[in-house]
């Protein structure tokens, strides 16, 4: 929640000793707020600004081809296939593999990558990693070179920011695995070529479309085994939850960790998704790389740690929490999730802890866009839930 200009308004208390709520407000702000078009129009106004400023920021970059950003130098190649669709673009990151080896033998795998492959219409992306590590795609610091990377593919070359997808090949699938959780809320769709899962959770991938390659003969570091293992995983959280986790695995019949480009069709099967931002049931659970928000999610920055997790749906202008492993947490809202000229209801674990309106206000709207760089995250109107 943006805290600019704002004051803390009390709510009652529902039940007395049980959950309490806090919800802020701007201080400017009228019990009415703005209307819905008032909202959109506002929310345009804001986008085309953010647009503007955002591309003056990255020219350089775009030009000289190369992010400098918390002391990381990342150069990237992209190519641009076919025309814009009336959407704009779809953009591709797709990670190079290599890792803890000479710079010159991961820098050929970058170049490898920059070709590997292509659509009808999309702009493929390949950084070259900033480590020659076996990490070199999911260290702590490389979430902002993500998102710095995506804000000037926005602004700079007409990417929509619902049609952005991440893959990577042999080390650049390490990343995937990683990323693809984390940043769960980032991407339209992610495919893994050839990684290791590691010990990542799977549960942030309820979202998010995945789909993983490996060859049957790829016994290096117990690959082939453990992308098995990881599929029946994510076919067990789909059973007990049919309408998430969609994903495929794909264990390439007679191939090694060179599967022979037979992974280039995770390319269409990733097209066909759009990211949702605004999913109707969230599981967020922490991974090693802590995150203050999540979809239309946000917890306190001084509370976040590996492993603590929330799970929520919101059915109609209803929100149920089944799960919040924090003292507080902030709902944001806007007219494609629920009807803001009704009321809405929160409750925690059969407790109601909010019931009424939510003005739309400006404020509102700048700060969310501030706080999360991305403009289909820019939210009229939320409400901040305290000693859950």
């Amino acid at each position: 929640m943006n805290t600019h200009d704002m004051h803390r308004k009390s709510w009652r208390t529902m039940m007395a000793g049980l959950m309490s709520l806090t919800l802020m407000l701007p201080q400017n702000a009228t019990a009415q707020g703005l209307s819905a078009g008032e909202a959109r129009k506002a929310a345009d106004a804001l986008k085309t600004e953010w647009l503007q400023k955002t591309k003056a920021k990255y020219e350089s970059v775009e030009e000289e081809k190369c992010l400098k950003t918390g002391g990381l130098t990342m150069p990237f190649k992209y190519v641009r296939y076919g025309t814009k669709p009336a959407d704009g673009y779809s953009l591709f990151i797709s990670l190079h593999g290599g890792g803890s080896a000479p710079a010159d033998v991961n820098d050929g795998q970058w170049y490898n990558q920059v070709y590997l492959y292509k659509s009808d219409s999309g702009i493929f992306l390949s950084p070259r990693a900033p480590y020659d590590d076996w990490d070199m795609w999911f260290k702590p610091a490389l979430d902002e070179c993500y998102q710095k990377l995506i804000e000037m593919a926005v602004a700079t070359l007409d990417v929509n920011p619902d049609k952005v997808y991440i893959m990577g090949y042999s080390a650049g699938g390490d990343g995937v695995w990683r990323m693809a959780t984390r940043m769960a809320d980032t991407w339209a769709a992610a495919s893994m070529m050839a990684g290791h899962p590691g010990n990542v959770s799977l549960l942030n991938l309820r979202n998010l479309p995945f789909m993983n390659w490996c060859g049957e003969f790829d016994y290096a570091y117990n690959r082939n085994r453990e992308n098995v293992e990881r599929g029946v995983e994510l076919d067990s959280l789909q059973i007990t939850d049919p309408e998430g986790y969609i994903h495929e695995t794909h264990i390439v019949r007679g191939k090694p960790h060179w599967m022979d480009r037979v992974d280039t069709a995770a390319v269409k099967w990733m097209e066909q998704y759009r990211r949702n931002p605004y999913p109707r049931k969230i599981v967020w659970r922490q991974e090693e790389v802590v995150r203050p928000h999540f979809y239309w999610l946000s917890a306190p920055k001084d509370e976040l740690e590996k492993g603590k997790t929330v799970r929520l749906e919101l059915n109609g202008n209803k929100v149920e929490i089944t799960q919040c492993d924090y003292s507080s947490l902030t709902l944001y809202f806007n007219d494609e999730m629920v009807n803001l000229d009704k009321s809405i209801e929160i409750r925690y674990k059969d407790k109601v802890l909010f019931s009424g309106k939510l003005p739309r206000t400006k404020e509102n709207l700048r700060g969310t866009l501030q706080e999360r760089g991305d403009y289909r995250y820019m939210f009229p109107a939320a409400v901040s839930l305290s000693a859950l």
